[in-house]
Order: C-alpha cells, then sequence, then structure tokens
C-alpha cells in the first residue's frame, strides 16, 4: 500500500509555491516540533530571489486557519446550505464508492465527470492518481483548457511552438511590450527583470485597457479597447512595412506568406486602426515605429487577453511581430509567453498520467461549459456524479447562474476535496478534507520559468486531511481497483517523472532535487532560438500564413473581427450592453478564489467595486462611492462604484476571484461572463463580456 510522504519534526524543509502562477516560487519552511513557524522565497533561487508575494507571505495563516477543512463531512441540509456531519473516512469512502458504482451500473461511467484544474499547480498532485482513477473508470473526460490553450494554439500556429525567450533574456530587451499583462501583479518576480532592463535604459510599454498597477509604472500606457488587439497588431505591420522597417533579409529567408500579409495589411491604415481601438492615429504610427527601430525588442504575453471568441487569432496575429522586425535575432528580442512546454518536453510525465488508459473515443466536456453539461436536457446519459478537486467552479467558472443551477440539483451526486468550505462546496453531498502544500510531496514545474523544484512536506497532515493522490488510491480500492499501478507512491511518481533521457534534465535527479530544493532546466545561456531560423512549423520557417488555421478551417492570415456579431460596427461595442467588462486578476491578495475566505486578505481588500469612467458614469447618473447594478442577460452584480481613470470610456473592470457567497448582492464577476469558447475550440470567451450600469432605486 503507498504511504503519504512522511515529514520531519523539527528543520529547515524546501519547497515551491503551489499556486496557478508563473512564477512558482521556491520557498524554505521552517519547523520546530512538527509545527511550520515561518516560510519565507528561498533567496538562492534566481526567479524567487528571496521573495513572496502578498498572498503567499502569509502561507502559513491559511495552513493554520481554523475555518480549515480536517475531517470528512457528509451533507444534513438542503444543498448550498452548508450543514454537514462529520463522518469518519471508511464510511465516506464505502457510501461514494457505493454510490458511483451505482450510477456507473444504472447510467454507465460517462454519467460521472471528474472537475479539476490548476488549484494545486504540481505534476503529482494535480494530474497524477486522478488520471489513471477516472480513465480506468471510463468517466467522461474533462477538456481542461480555460488557460493557456486558445492563446498558445495562435502563438504556435505562428511559430510552430509556445515556447520563445526566456524570462532571463528580457533583461537584456531596450524595447517592451507587456500586452494585456498586469505583470506587478500577476507576474511579479518578472518585474525586477523588467525594471533591470529599463535601468539600461529599456523604454516599456503596457497595452492595457486598464491602468493597472504595472501600466503606472511604466513608461508609455496603450489604452485600446478591449478585444481590439488584432487591429492595433495589424496596425503596428501596416506602418512598418509601408515604411519599409520590416527586416527584409530575416523575411526573405525565415518566413512564409509575406507577400499575402502585405496585402492584408492594405486594409488596416493607422486611421481605421484608431476607428476600432480608439487609439488616436498618431499613436498607433509611433508605437509602430519605436517597436521597429529600437534593438533588441520584446513582446510579453500571458493568457488575461485570451479568453476571447478569437483569443487564438489574437495571439497569432502577435506572434507575427518579431519575425516582421527580426526580433529573433538577438538575445532580448522576440516573443516571451509560456515555458511550460519546456518542462512537458523533458518529464516523463506521461509515466505519470498512463494516458494509455484513456479511451479517447469516450465524449468529453470542456471545463468552461461546467454549467451546460450540468444542466442540458440533451446529453445521454446526463451527469449524475461530479467529483471535484483543484477547483472552485462555483466562483472561477463562467456563466454563474447556469453552474449553480446544476450543483444544486438534487439529483446529482457531488463529492469535493478542498481545504475549506468554499462555494462549490456547500453544494457537495460530500466534502473530503485536502492537504496544503507543506504537507504533501510534489514536483513543480512552471510556465514562467525554467526552474524544477521538488516539494517536501515539512509538517504532517492536519486533522485528517490527504493530498489528491492518496484520496484516489483508496477511492480506486473501494471500487475494486487492484492493478499494481494504483500503488505507485508519490515519491515513486516524481521518481517516474525524472525517468526521461532528454538533455533538458541532465544531472537532475530526485537526490539533487531534495537536497537543493530546485534546479534549472539544461538550457543553452545564450539562447536565440530562432535567431538563423529553424521554426518548428510545417514550413520550417514563421508563418504569416498559417497552415494550421487553414487545416482548422480558419482564416490563415492575420484579420480581425469584432468580439461580438449582434454589434452595430466593427468597434466591438453594442446598442444594447454598450460597456465593455474586463473583469481583471487586478488583487494583490487573492489568487482566482483562493485566499478570498481568509480574514486578512478580505480586510486588505475590503470589497469588490466596479471601477468606471467619469463620462460613463456621468451619462448614467452615478457617483462615486454609490451601490450600483451591473447586468446583461446572464445576471447581474451590485457592488459601489469608483469613478475615476482606471479605465478609458466605454469600459468599466470588476475584479474577479470573489466568492458570490462573500460579495455584495450574492453575486460575482461570473454571474455576467459567457461559457462560449474560442475561435481553436479550445479557451473560453468570457473576457467578450458586454454590460449595462445603472443606479439602484430604493
Amino acid at each position: 500500500m503507498a504511504e503519504v510522504a512522511a515529514a520531519p519534526t523539527s528543520g529547515l524543509v524546501r519547497g515551491a509555491c503551489p499556486h496557478d502562477c508563473p512564477d512558482t516560487c521556491a520557498w524554505q519552511v521552517t519547523v520546530e516540533d512538527g509545527v511550520a513557524v515561518k516560510l519565507v522565497g528561498d533567496p538562492a533561487h534566481p526567479i524567487t530571489r528571496g521573495g513572496l508575494c502578498a498572498k503567499v507571505n502569509h502561507y502559513l495563516d491559511r495552513v493554520y486557519s481554523s475555518d480549515r477543512l480536517l475531517y470528512p463531512l457528509r451533507r444534513v441540509g438542503p444543498k448550498g446550505e452548508g450543514r454537514f456531519e462529520r463522518v469518519s473516512w471508511d464510511d465516506a469512502l464505502d457510501d461514494i464508492a457505493g454510490r458511483l458504482q451505482e450510477i456507473i451500473a444504472t447510467d454507465g461511467a460517462t454519467a460521472i465527470l471528474p472537475y479539476s484544474y490548476l488549484g494545486t499547480q504540481g505534476l503529482i498532485q494535480e494530474r497524477g492518481m486522478d488520471r489513471r482513477f477516472f480513465a480506468r473508470l471510463g468517466a467522461t473526460r474533462l477538456v481542461r483548457a480555460v488557460c493557456g490553450d486558445a492563446g498558445g494554439s495562435g502563438v504556435e500556429a505562428t511559430l510552430g511552438t509556445r515556447t520563445g525567450m526566456l524570462p532571463r533574456d528580457i533583461a537584456e530587451s531596450r524595447f517592451i511590450i507587456l500586452w494585456g499583462t498586469n505583470t506587478v501583479v500577476t507576474n511579479l518576480h518578472l518585474w525586477p527583470l523588467v525594471r533591470e532592463a529599463k535601468e539600461r535604459g529599456a523604454t516599456v510599454v503596457v497595452i492595457d485597457p486598464a491602468r493597472t498597477r504595472t501600466a503606472q509604472a511604466a513608461d508609455w500606457h496603450v489604452q485600446p479597447r478591449p478585444g481590439t488587439d488584432v487591429a492595433l497588431a495589424l496596425g503596428m505591420m501596416h506602418v512598418i512595412v509601408a515604411e519599409g522597417l520590416h527586416d527584409v533579409d530575416y523575411v526573405t529567408r525565415h518566413t512564409s506568406g509575406f507577400d499575402a500579409l502585405r496585402e492584408r495589411l492594405a486594409s488596416y491604415p493607422p486611421e481605421r486602426v484608431a476607428s476600432i481601438t480608439g487609439l488616436d492615429a498618431d499613436e498607433v504610427i509611433r508605437l509602430a515605429r519605436a517597436y521597429a527601430t529600437t534593438r533588441p525588442s520584446a513582446i510579453r504575453l500571458l493568457v488575461g487577453m485570451e479568453h476571447r471568441a478569437h483569443g487564438a487569432m489574437t495571439y497569432r496575429t502577435i506572434a507575427c511581430l518579431p519575425a516582421l522586425v527580426g526580433a529573433w535575432r538577438e538575445r532580448g528580442g522576440g516573443l516571451l509567453y509560456m515555458t511550460s512546454r519546456l518542462h512537458f518536453e523533458a518529464l516523463n510525465a506521461g509515466a505519470v498520467e498512463m494516458p494509455e488508459l484513456e479511451d479517447t473515443t469516450i465524449r468529453s466536456v470542456n471545463m468552461v461549459q461546467l454549467g451546460r453539461a450540468l444542466t442540458s436536457p440533451d446529453l445521454d446519459p446526463p451527469i449524475k456524479a461530479l467529483v471535484v478537486y483543484n477547483s472552485n467552479p462555483a466562483a472561477t467558472a463562467p456563466n454563474q447562474r447556469l453552474v449553480m443551477k446544476g450543483l444544486c440539483r438534487d439529483d446529482l451526486f457531488t463529492v469535493v476535496h478542498e481545504q475549506f468550505m468554499t462555494d462549490t462546496a456547500r453544494h457537495a453531498d460530500y466534502v473530503l478534507p485536502a492537504t496544503m502544500q507543506v504537507e504533501h510531496l510534489d514536483l513543480m514545474w512552471s510556465w514562467g520559468h525554467d526552474y524544477l523544484a521538488l516539494n517536501q512536506p515539512a509538517i504532517a497532515p492536519r486533522g485528517e486531511a490527504f493530498p489528491n493522490t492518496e484520496l484516489f488510491r483508496r477511492l480506486a480500492r473501494r471500487m475494486g481497483h487492484n492493478e499494481p499501478d494504483i500503488e505507485t507512491s508519490d515519491e515513486e511518481l516524481v521518481r517516474m517523472a525524472l525517468d526521461s533521457a532528454h538533455p533538458y534534465l541532465n544531472g537532475i535527479t530526485y537526490e539533487r532535487l531534495a537536497e537543493h530544493g530546485w534546479a534549472p532546466l539544461n538550457l543553452p545561456t545564450d539562447r536565440r532560438p530562432f535567431a538563423d531560423g529553424g521554426f518548428p512549423t510545417p514550413s520550417g520557417r514563421c508563418e504569416f500564413w498559417s497552415s494550421a488555421f487553414a487545416d482548422a478551417g480558419l482564416d490563415p492570415l492575420p484579420h480581425y473581427q469584432p468580439p461580438r456579431e449582434d454589434l452595430s460596427d466593427d468597434s466591438g461595442l453594442s446598442t444594447r450592453y454598450p460597456l465593455s467588462l474586463v473583469s481583471a486578476k487586478g488583487s494583490l491578495h487573492f489568487l482566482n478564489s483562493s485566499y478570498a475566505n481568509l480574514p486578512r486578505h478580505l480586510r486588505a481588500e475590503r470589497e469588490p467595486r466596479l471601477d468606471i469612467h467619469p463620462e460613463d458614469a456621468a451619462a448614467r447618473q452615478v457617483v462615486d462611492g454609490e451601490e450600483v447594478c451591473v447586468f446583461n442577460d446572464l445576471g447581474e452584480v451590485r457592488l459601489h462604484a469608483r469613478v475615476g481613470d482606471v479605465t478609458r470610456p466605454g469600459v468599466v473592470v470588476m475584479p474577479s476571484g470573489w466568492w458570490a457567497s462573500l460579495s455584495p448582492g450574492g453575486t460575482s464577476a461570473n454571474a455576467l461572463t459567457a461559457d462560449g469558447l474560442s475561435d481553436r475550440g479550445e479557451g473560453g470567451d468570457f473576457h467578450d463580456t458586454l454590460v449595462e450600469v445603472a443606479t439602484i432605486t430604493t
């Protein structure tokens, strides 16, 4: 039988942050007599540099919170009321296994749906035994594509890969565009490298509809209308080509489709782009010239901007810019996006997940559309059991009203493995206590840098909490599975992942990670992946004309489409709901929905507010501090208005991450967001949300 990894009673224990964040900070935990008394960033880690964010600085408050779930609970009241009784693990697992077996017998295994994401980002606890368990059951398959997949598919269609520059290289840049990313808040440990570049003379440009903390710290803030970034990129390319600022040699030798692109660019003169984006034509021209003539130039993309109906096209178009100006030639030039592919090229993740167990003919559900899956009358068989772990969809999934309707179904058997009584857990039949990062073993990859880390348990699990891996081992046994791989221990899983002949892992062993905590992937110091071309596309070139998009039945050339079809013009504005909603991760104290229930973090945030421009406020007779209703066809959210220059006219900003149960009016941002999919059928379109704002009359 596999055992939960043991923790020391005293000493310094190395680990890493589990959160869905590009920084994946290495940390050190001081333990005294079995109690974690101190947690700090590892000062030797080249990215962490000893610092943690405002959230994780107080991680031990989370571990030792009096509100933490410590024992298995069974519902005794109506769903959503939050009344539970304590039961033993044996009773809980016996009943859960029995209920699942009954559903399989009557409706088939596809009536069971797992739901998880990056509530913990480690390879072992995020995608270990659970994948084996649900594949063996034959459950409905979950498409976990809410973040990264739409944008990533767009970048890959242009470059042949999702990986370009490394974060450390941005310090060498002299012109940096942070495009749709609030780096200071959501990628804090990249900011010192940006600041280092700035001290060496770099210009930092932020492209964002909102005046974020990062925009305030930049040299230049460009504020287009939300969803018009493709038009801006095409306008920049129009100017660059029209003025002969493109790198003719690089374009000739290392790109394909330039002539077709040049013809397409004729439709995007600065004047038309200005009418679409809401920018001045002169600013479009100035930005294009500065980007093309300052070297090395870098563009930083993250995931926020991809959550649109045309998210893949947006990222594909922006990814054309570095090749057009030859930015890939120099270190510090190119596109900085995700680094996760480097890790998964190197690691033997297949040995952990065992994808060969999965029957790919079984139906799948995109996690963006959970509400539809739980309420659709056409799904055959309907979802009869939902097992949630590493996620809080009541807060984080779009179309909140539909999600809650599904969670409230009396005939839906719901099991939630959690650390706190979230809004999702309140609707469960069983709530099972989950370990926290300082209590279990994991191997941490990163989508924001090139370091692996081993998270070692610092303390024994509190109460009767189990890690995800142990939950699915025990549940598998209860359901009659006795395959040897069910008993694989967490340490064995880590060793399997590291058992790879890939050169990136040369010299990286379990023992090395256990001693030092972390190690860099073996990559060249002067890494310029496309300095001499060599793009891993079908053509071997950067594809301005994308064969991948053509094969998918999409326009193979970059082009702009308004976010919605029921619009008055190509600006993306609606006559019925004329305001674009940006539901941003702008909080220093929440991460998605994590920490949003803890007293320290709630006090710091105080309450969610709606940022609205003075022009829009005046048109609606909204005054600063007044309670307003933000609404559309999907729902409404009530909160207080903050009138000012945080946003541009036509755009309102509301924080994401708030739990509906802790928000004014009992709903949060996702009550307004739609659950459509992107142009590549992967990520969601929830950032295309349009709303209206009205005062509340009593």
